[in-house]
């Protein structure tokens, strides 16, 4: 067969039955990806004879004599087309995944086809830009500033990786090609609680191609969480590689390592495992019953009470509570209910293993390189010389890869076999078995007086940390942050982190503390309408002030920050937007609108131990380089981080060559989760810079014999006094005396600052379908300095997006069984671009913060209020009050016409 593709023949011969996605990827056009395998996603889309298809759904044979263009052929970094130039320019993208698939749909769009979007891009995801940018790009407005030099902060320069992102040459964790690659694949438990008796593994190894079945018997018989956090111990060591017991359906049983994909997948189905299966449970509740299935037994000494399966337990109060409802004029109680939610970054997990100079290297899809070399290294009984693992762009994480997941039986396979070892989740695999935002069931109680001061608050959080604890505990600390919002006297806070047979839950934007955000903003809003007092104003009269104590868990010290009061601003400047078009018409007579506000507070690190240094060093070509151990995964920190370095330097984003996210070349991070990309790493890199700075300065005013406070520097060299020197000659003077222009820091994540955020909506209810539109939608945010104010916006309308996919659309279905009955994009439904409103941005103008020039890190805790606007909103539309997620048609058709709340048409 022959194949044209851009531009150039193959006579080659694709495997029966191979997609011309992974012909073209074997071809080395790695710019087509994979997101999905099922035409779901449009990440892989070519044109076929110039026409876009899915090519996951392609037959290969059906190119055979046609013309076939990749992203690579649309254009290069040095002649763009003109619609690559339009997303480098919006910039229409975040972590780029879905980029080259965009591009290659929208370049064929007709006029016509602009003006419609939500039909022209119906076949193509993004989970992480909440498509404003996407729309801004196909319609050529352009959001990128360049920046003077010194200039950086407070300009809207593009991502670094913009030019490469755009051309598909960016590489991402799985484009690559090695010699002698084998791949591993994975056979799952189809029970959700059973005991391995016996594996025979014959028929497995016979089949051509397979290397290797790998089971319990096989790996290292060492605990670990697959949780990353510096502090390992706050997470238990529930976990072994591979376990005799499994306690989850889709829990790794056996791996097989082959020559192809399709040769382990083939070995998966020919193993032989005989199991005893075991009573299983899966409500959380039922689960801390005495006479309840047992998990997990005494192994880890940080798991409270392995018989009733509790992970952990919190319960901690101030005040008198039960005084504190004996005062109240209102008393309110109700249960919140939020579901399994997925992270569904396009790229899969995925990790490639290798040995070389006899070390072993991962290339790997996590969110933190440095701690997955910790684990590794103890995994595996390897000294840290002897491992060296990194990331390449990593397409999304959201918290999905907060995990050790993948590099594991990658980096097994390696050090068994000497060879090099793919392993790649499929779709199906990311929805069975990583770990999905924790199920949590909040009972809220509130006691206030009639004027709406609070007397009492209590809330009751059960979380469902799923089969292992990864995040288990971690998250319910986090979740008592929703207690911490609002001032009153009585406060208590139980919760119970339990164990049952379903996936294990991890961290998810948010992280802990969306669910808790969605139980209390309903609850205010309910005691509001008792009190019959407006919503915003309940929170006005009870929010924490500055000089209040952020009470959380206790009346103890803390070291957060909190002077100013960002959070009341955030609240005026909502009500304010939310006033504008109050009084426009709803969509027609069959339609019910309604409004809805909530509010949230969010810690901008981590309470455990964060860390992260930077290098900075000026090389001989007069280039800054920057190496900062911190992943880019979308979330614009290595954006912001050059940013940081040009204006401590005096030069421009184009003079700092960034390095990143790679143990060998770059000094420890903890990794970037919880904002800590840009208040942790962005103090060290601030830090790291200035030393540099200072040093320059130095030489330059010993060169020159002129006072260090006469010499200054700018993009060109130091000028000290009425002379200016060239960075060129003070390199080579340096260079000649042995000095180099070098310099190393870090910084912690302690102290602490606080960002508030809230969100009104206003949605329209379809009397019939139950249909929800969402006519407007306005989050303010309390950012503090803004490094980017491109990104800032960026960042909140994708978690605005994927906050509205938490309360709308996404359900994570698992049956009687503990079965995931809806593993696909298809079925699972994150918005598309037709479901996502644009959300006005509103920016508070605020300096509290102790992170890098005042700035706070704001990608994570923007999807906190969403939900609960969004439920208020559909309270106030329809009379009625839905306490669980998601607000799905159904569920609210069944409740309206169930109360006659509202008659039909």
């Amino acid at each position: 067969m022959t194949y044209l593709v851009n531009g150039k023949s193959f006579d080659e011969e694709p495997d029966p039955g191979q997609c011309l996605r992974t012909f073209l990827r074997s071809l080395g056009h790695f710019g087509v990806k994979k997101g999905c395998d099922a035409g779901d996603c449009g990440a892989c889309t070519v044109w076929l004879d110039g026409n876009p298809v899915h090519s996951c759904i392609t037959p290969a044979f059906r190119a055979d004599g046609h013309e076939v263009t990749t992203i690579e052929g649309l254009g290069s970094p040095g002649h763009l087309h003109p619609m690559q130039r339009q997303f480098r320019d919006a910039p229409g993208f975040q972590c780029g995944f879905c980029t080259a698939g965009m591009i290659m749909t929208s370049t064929t769009f007709t006029e016509a086809q602009k003006e419609d979007l939500p039909q022209a891009l119906k076949g193509n995801l993004c989970r992480c830009t909440g498509y404003r940018g996407i729309a801004d790009a196909v319609q050529g407005v352009v959001g990128v500033e360049t920046a003077a030099p010194g200039k950086a902060v407070g300009t809207s320069v593009g991502p670094p990786a913009a030019d490469d992102v755009v051309t598909g040459r960016a590489e991402f964790t799985m484009d690559t090609a090695m010699d002698g690659m084998l791949h591993l694949k994975v056979l799952h438990s189809p029970h959700a609680h059973a005991r391995i008796l016996s594996i025979d593994k014959t028929a497995a190894l016979a089949v051509p191609g397979v290397r290797r079945v790998y089971t319990w018997e096989d790996v290292p018989r060492r605990r670990f969480t697959t949780a990353i956090h510096t502090d390992h111990l706050v997470d238990p060591d529930d976990t072994c590689i591979l376990d005799r017991t499994v306690r989850f359906v889709g829990q790794r049983v056996v791996a097989v390592l082959a020559d192809t994909p399709g040769a382990a997948e083939e070995g998966c189905r020919k193993v032989d495992v005989e199991y005893e299966v075991l009573p299983a449970v899966f409500d959380p509740e039922e689960a801390m019953a005495e006479d309840s299935p047992q998990l997990h037994g005494s192994h880890d000494p940080f798991v409270r009470d392995p018989v009733r399966n509790i992970l952990l337990e919190i319960h901690s109060h101030i005040g008198d509570i039960d005084a504190g409802f004996a005062e109240a004029d209102v008393v309110h109680e109700g249960t919140y209910f939020s579901p399994r939610v997925q992270h569904a970054h396009l790229e899969t997990h995925g990790s490639i293993a290798w040995m070389e100079d006899g070390r072993l290297n991962v290339r790997t899809s996590s969110q933190s390189p440095s701690i997955a070399k910790v684990k590794l290294s103890y995994l595996f009984a390897l000294r840290p010389d002897q491992l060296r693992v990194f990331c390449k762009r990593v397409g999304g994480g959201f918290g999905g890869k907060q995990e050790v997941i993948s590099e594991d039986l990658a980096a097994l396979a390696t050090l068994d076999t000497g060879r090099p070892v793919c392993f790649e989740f499929t779709r199906e695999e990311e929805f069975t078995t990583a770990s999905p935002r924790h199920p949590m069931a909040l009972t809220v109680k509130l006691g206030a007086r009639a004027d709406g001061t609070l007397t009492a608050f209590q809330v009751r959080n059960v979380s469902n940390t799923g089969a292992y604890g990864n995040h288990g505990g971690e998250t319910l600390y986090a979740g008592g942050a929703a207690v911490m919002l609002y001032r009153c006297p009585n406060k208590k806070y139980d919760a119970f982190s339990v164990y049952t047979n379903t996936v294990p839950s991890g961290a998810l934007r948010g992280y802990g503390m969306t669910q808790p955000a969605f139980a209390v903003e309903s609850a205010m809003d309910e005691l509001a309408l008792a009190l019959h007092l407006d919503p915003l104003e309940l929170r006005r009269r009870n929010i924490v002030r500055p000089g209040d104590p952020l009470v959380s868990m206790d009346a103890g010290p803390d070291d957060v920050v909190f002077t100013e009061d960002g959070l009341a601003k955030c609240i005026d400047l909502v009500d304010e937007a939310m006033a504008r078009g109050a009084d426009e018409p709803s969509p027609g007579p069959e339609w019910l609108v309604g409004n809805g506000v909530a509010s949230s507070l969010h810690e901008t690190a981590p309470p455990t131990e964060h860390l992260s240094e930077a290098w900075v060093t000026l090389g001989d070509d007069l280039i800054y380089e920057l190496a900062v151990g911190t992943v880019e995964f979308g979330e614009g920190t290595s954006t912001a981080h050059v940013q940081l370095a040009a204006n401590q330097l005096g030069t421009t984003p184009s003079r700092i060559r960034l390095v990143q996210s790679d143990t060998d070349r770059t000094g420890f991070d903890t990794g970037a989760f919880a904002s800590a990309g840009l208040f942790v790493a962005g103090n060290a890199v601030l830090r790291a810079a200035n030393a540099v700075r200072d040093r320059i300065l130095e030489f330059a005013a010993g060169h020159t014999g002129v006072h260090l406070v006469m010499c200054s520097m700018d993009d060109e060299g130091v000028l000290c006094g009425d002379q200016r020197v060239s960075l060129a000659e003070l390199v080579a003077s340096a260079r000649a005396r042995g000095i180099r222009f070098t310099a190393a820091r870090k910084a912690y994540g302690s102290p602490r600052s606080i960002t508030s955020n809230a969100q009104g909506v206003r949605i329209a209810v379809h009397r019939v379908t139950g249909e929800i539109r969402i006519l407007y939608s306005v989050q303010a945010t309390d950012a503090a300095v803004i490094i980017n104010p491109g990104q800032v916006r960026g960042q909140v309308e994708g978690g605005v997006a994927q906050g509205i996919g938490f309360a709308l659309t996404e359900n994570y279905h698992v049956d009687a069984d503990g079965v995931m009955v809806n593993p696909n994009f298809r079925n699972y439904r994150i918005p598309g671009y037709a479901d996502i409103p644009r959300t006005d941005v509103l920016l508070v103008d605020s300096t509290d913060s102790v992170g890098p020039l005042r700035s706070k890190g704001i990608a994570e805790c923007c999807i906190n209020p969403v939900a609960p606007a969004l439920a208020n909103a559909l309270h106030d539309a329809t009379g009625v009050r839905y306490r669980a997620l998601p607000l799905t048609p159904e569920r609210i058709y069944r409740r309206i016409n169930e109360k006659q709340a509202v008659p039909r048409a």
